[in-house]
């Protein structure tokens, strides 16, 4: 299962935020970039299941005070 988690943040923040995921034990991420636009940072993860990837998606944004808004999109395939 893999999931886009797009992420609003406080302004001049994402590198940071990004790394800060990227360090997290347990999050398969496959991809974290910054992005220009309506969000700031787009982050692709992957999970064996639905709760799995809920754990995931709460460890990173429950984890970072810079995070203020998220949307996560979950494939199906």
């Amino acid at each position: 299962m893999r999931a886009y988690i797009l992420i609003k943040a406080k302004p001049g923040t994402s590198e940071d935020i990004l790394k800060a995921i990227k360090d997290l034990k347990g999050i398969n991420v496959i991809l974290a970039d910054s992005v220009y636009g309506r969000f700031d940072a787009v982050v692709v993860i992957e999970a064996q299941d639905l709760k799995a990837l809920s754990e995931m998606v709460y460890k990173m944004i429950g984890g970072h005070p810079d995070i203020f808004h998220t949307e996560t999109l979950i494939t199906l395939f």
